[in-house]
């Protein structure tokens, strides 16, 4: 017993490398469920039948179907923000860096369009853990503009505001042009239209030891 006199939790850490990977079938079947007929109408039935597993299986990973939602979320957000990184790991240039971070992102909303449509159902289901997804994002995000701009790569902006408004224009860009045309990649030019907005947003306006008044001396 707990000294508050509860139960307990129950550890449903896999243990092994079987009890893994149903583990990562049941995700990744709730992942399904809930993109395709949504939180209220997924159940656990639905989501053990998708993985092919018993249900009594289900229970030895998860408590119940807001759970393994959660999990979903938090696993959805871990895996587009190591896509992210990954893309852009290794780039110097703070601009060249957004376009890998954002060619990444617009990648992986293709490959996995759940991911727009289970974070706005947390919206309603699981505001806390929403707020987690876009909160670990632009934690990440933000210092890394902050650095960028220590160093003269970008101009003297607000790295928090600049973080969320950039990611709010890549995730509403992706949902035009990746989730409702169904695109396997966002149009080029989309793309491009986008960094050009980035890079206008963020670009240092002057060269150092310039005049500003001199057109020559701005980043084009």
């Amino acid at each position: 017993m707990t000294a508050g006199g509860g139960a307990p939790p129950v550890d449903r850490t896999a243990r092994t490398p079987r009890g893994a990977r149903t583990r990562a079938k049941l995700l990744t079947a709730a992942e399904e469920v809930f993109a395709t007929v949504g939180y209220h109408e997924a159940s656990i039935v639905k989501i053990t039948e998708e993985a092919g597993v018993a249900l009594g299986t289900f229970y030895t990973h998860f408590e119940g179907k807001k759970e393994i939602f959660d999990t979903v979320v938090l696993d959805l957000s871990q895996r587009v923000r190591h896509a992210m990184s990954e893309a852009s790991t290794g780039v110097d240039d703070r601009l060249e860096a957004e376009r890998a971070g954002f060619r990444a992102f617009f990648a992986f909303t293709a490959q996995h369009p759940a991911l727009y449509r289970i974070i706005r159902q947390a919206e309603f289901v699981s505001p806390e853990v929403m707020r987690r997804h876009y909160d670990n994002i632009v934690d990440g995000y933000a210092s890394g503009l902050e650095s960028a701009r220590s160093r003269g790569e970008i101009r003297d902006v607000d790295p928090v505001v600049a973080a969320w408004a950039l990611m709010g224009a890549g995730e509403l860009i992706g949902m035009r042009w990746v989730l409702w045309e169904d695109a396997d990649a966002i149009p080029e030019a989309v793309y491009e239209g986008l960094m050009d907005v980035i890079r206008g947003a963020l670009a240092p306006t002057t060269t150092a030891g310039t005049d500003p008044g001199n057109d020559e001396g701005r980043v084009q």
